[in-house]
């Protein structure tokens, strides 16, 4: 299940320049505002260092990481939620996806121009978060009365409905996102189906000049302390930077990050935030075929962890088979970790772990 956040962001802020070095996906966006009209799409791998020890004791034929849909959103300005520049449009992209990466402009450069006319990125996550609260408000207010209506006849679903719009709607009133808001996890589940942008995680990414790529200049810590309000992370990454690295042969890309001091690209980071950010973690199968991260959310249990491969392996689920990295490393193969006794059959109740090296048994 490879999951999808949109990137967004004020044009000129670097957006789809780091979009592309993410993806690799080829030329820079032209600089003008709206340079991005009908959103691209590119997968990335989360990288997982457990992935090659896997593979050091378990020779196969591919190995495929977890993974994450990027969406380059277009480029959003004052009155977007008006429909002001491309605002329609970009507001059906972000609905889709499952979280938000902002991208802010944390650096000076005379040749690209801030559509604002300075810099300054607080005033940038302010006005993206107004247009999306705007946008929020709209929906919230045209569906409460359809919701309110049906709450009438005694509809428990639309009963539940107008109770999640109601504190959706006096957050927005009050200038704060819905994800601001405290909900149960009942009116969690039902607050994904109303689509509200700002019930979505956010994910700052601080675009900086090279001479700052570990973010600790001045701009970049103000985007600390807004996101740290929030109980959110900020990872600053050199758009310049990673898109050379992105044309880089690996050896090559190794060579230029160990030169700046860097164990590796400030995306390979963000990847992995990311997906932190959306409640994720990874279990493992391991084969001659493959050996295969599988995302699940934290949480999850073993035959639900067992339906992200097939349905029918949920539906059939017997037990599953488990064992971890470390028992890898202590006995080498899988026919060792069996004769050790450390091969663990677990039943319908058991609660995925993060790294769990998995076989499924199940009939249908």
């Amino acid at each position: 299940m490879a999951l999808e956040v949109g990137i967004v962001g004020l044009p000129n802020v670097g957006k789809s320049t780091i979009f592309n070095a993410l993806t690799a996906a080829g030329a820079l966006a032209a600089n003008y505002p709206f340079a991005t009209i009908e959103p691209n799409v590119g997968v990335v791998n989360v990288p997982d260092s457990r992935l090659a020890i896997i593979n050091s004791f378990q020779p196969t034929e591919k190995i495929i990481p977890a993974q994450l849909r990027i969406v380059d959103i277009a480029g959003i300005v004052r009155g977007a939620s008006t429909g002001e520049g491309l605002g329609n449009k970009f507001l059906s992209h972000i609905r889709e996806v499952d979280a938000i990466l902002s991208v802010v402009r944390c650096f000076e450069n005379a040749d690209i121009t801030h559509v604002e006319g300075t810099v300054d990125p607080i005033r940038d996550i302010d006005t993206i978060d107004t247009e999306l609260m705007l946008a929020d408000l709209e929906t919230v207010s045209s569906s409460i009365d359809k919701a309110q209506r049906s709450a009438k006849s005694g509809d428990k679903d639309a009963i539940a409905r107008v109770e999640i719009l109601g504190k959706a709607k006096v957050a927005l009133e009050a200038g704060k996102p819905v994800r601001s808001v405290e909900f149960t996890p009942d009116e969690k589940r039902n607050l994904k189906s109303l689509g509200l942008i700002t019930a979505k995680k956010v994910l700052y990414v601080a675009n900086v000049q090279e001479d700052d790529i570990h973010g600790e200049g001045k701009l970049v810590q103000v985007v600390r302390d807004r996101a740290k309000t929030e109980g959110g992370a900020v990872v600053p990454v050199c758009g310049k930077l990673e898109s050379e690295l992105a044309e880089l042969g690996e050896a090559d890309r190794k060579e230029m990050l160990e030169s700046m001091g860097l164990a590796e690209p400030a995306l390979a980071t963000l990847a992995t935030e990311a997906y932190r950010l959306l409640g994720l973690h990874s279990y493992f199968t391991s084969g001659p075929k493959e050996i295969r991260a599988w995302t699940i959310p934290v949480g999850a249990t073993a035959p639900q962890a067992a339906g992200v491969i097939h349905s029918d392996f949920e539906r059939g689920f017997i037990r599953a088979e488990i064992y971890t990295i470390d028992d890898l490393k202590q006995h080498k193969n899988e026919a060792a970790i069996k004769a050790a006794g450390k091969m663990r059959a677990e039943g319908k109740g058991y609660v995925m772990r993060d790294g769990d090296i998995t076989h499924f048994l199940f009939n249908v």
